[in-house]
């Protein structure tokens, strides 16, 4: 499998997924046409899907302009989303399975950030759109701390830590300097934080990172932490009480909406 990161818009990023052994192609979130044509031409190839993860149009901003340079595509989303995302012919659930050429993959049913969003799983990666992201995650549009927090502490919690996280927006530099608010002594954050600052002085991206490295330095999965406990604690001043993390959880999704 090859993965082409489409930087778009402002901080967007789409993905071309390839399987190498038949040719077959897909692209998650083709938020604009342009630059997504430009890499399947560049790369003589013909996509046979689009996968979105949600339905904000800063993710499917392409789609119609790709279903008319490329008839007969296969646009999938989740079942919830039906009606929000043009030409949406594929209707998915959790669990649901579904291939890029002779590439397995499986749906992740991810609500929090919109009621639809979902992640795609395939062979050792995971588009995981704005659920997660390195060192942060989406903002509750359409769903609850509580969700959100299974979504990324039960859901996403499953995968292996080599899983790749392609995410769907360059917010890492930002993240990470809320997560350094919340844990300033994690010594995984700083290590990180230096990495990604050399990466962006390059101009090259930050994405994909690991699930293995979100669990060391991503707040929203840390929840049950003593550090990240000790951060909510001292907002609600509950010195010693042991906190429930998906209400540490909505206190760190509160205090990032306005840090």
């Amino acid at each position: 499998m090859k993965i082409i990161p489409i930087p778009c818009a402002q901080d967007n990023y789409a993905y071309l997924i390839l399987c190498e052994e038949t040719g077959e192609s897909a692209v998650v979130d083709p938020c604009q046409f342009a630059p997504v044509d430009r890499v399947i031409r560049h790369h003589d190839i013909r996509p046979t899907a689009l996968l979105c993860t949600h339905h904000h149009a800063d993710h499917v901003g392409g789609v119609e302009e790709l279903l008319q340079a490329y008839p007969g595509l296969r646009v999938w989303a989740h079942t919830s989303d039906r009606g929000r995302i043009p030409g949406q012919n594929g209707f998915a659930n959790d669990g649901d399975t579904l291939t890029v050429g002779k590439i397995p993959g499986r749906v992740l049913h991810t609500p929090g950030h919109t009621r639809g969003s979902v992640v795609y799983h395939f062979d050792g990666a995971a588009f995981t759109g704005d659920s997660l992201f390195s060192a942060g995650c989406g903002r509750l549009f359409e769903g609850s701390a509580e969700q959100m927090y299974h979504s990324l502490n039960i859901r996403l919690a499953s995968l292996t830590d080599d899983v790749a996280i392609y995410f769907g927006h360059e917010y890492t530099e930002s993240n990470l300097r809320f997560a350094r608010h919340v844990e300033p002594s994690n010594p995984a954050l700083l290590g990180y934080h230096d990495e990604v600052q050399a990466l962006r002085r390059m101009g090259k991206a930050t994405t994909p990172s690991t699930m293995g490295q979100e669990r060391l330095i991503n707040p929203f999965l840390r929840c049950h932490t003593e550090d990240v406990q000790d951060y909510a604690r001292r907002f609600l001043g509950e010195v010693d009480q042991d906190l429930d993390p998906a209400e540490v959880f909505g206190i760190l999704r509160g205090h990032k909406d306005r840090f």
